[in-house]
């Protein structure tokens, strides 16, 4: 077995040609959807590869817990991740917002719907 993490396609399909890849690993969420549009996801199925969401509440932004005033202390990796500055946090505040209504109406949390909607993709 064998498995990537954070590759391109290109990357993958090089590494499959040579040993069959068996899962990929890269950041995926309802907040993160980069792989939908690089083609990592596409290659993947093409290919018969696993995927395996990294971060799927958004390094914890997606429970609707981080607000604007959030102050990360200097040893957590956020602190200087440019989606967690105010002003991208403030930017993104949309889509927390539309996770609360969701899960109000099905009686879950926003990191609950957050999870559903992951599930619920085609990989």
């Amino acid at each position: 077995m064998f498995g990537l993490s954070e590759s391109d396609a290109g990357t993958i399909r090089r590494a499959h040609a040579v040993q069959p890849v068996t899962a990929l690993q890269s950041e995926y969420s309802i907040w993160w959807r980069e792989v939908e549009d690089n083609g990592v996801l596409a290659t993947c199925e093409e290919l018969g590869i696993g995927f395996v969401p990294y971060s799927p509440l958004g390094r914890g932004y997606l429970t609707g817990a981080i607000t604007a005033d959030r102050v990360f202390a200097s040893n957590d990796s956020r602190c200087n991740n440019p989606r967690f500055t105010r002003e991208a946090i403030e930017a993104n505040q949309a889509v927390v917002d539309l996770l609360g209504p969701i899960g109000g109406e099905k009686g879950a949390t926003p990191a609950q719907i957050a999870l559903s909607w992951l599930l619920a993709q085609k990989s």
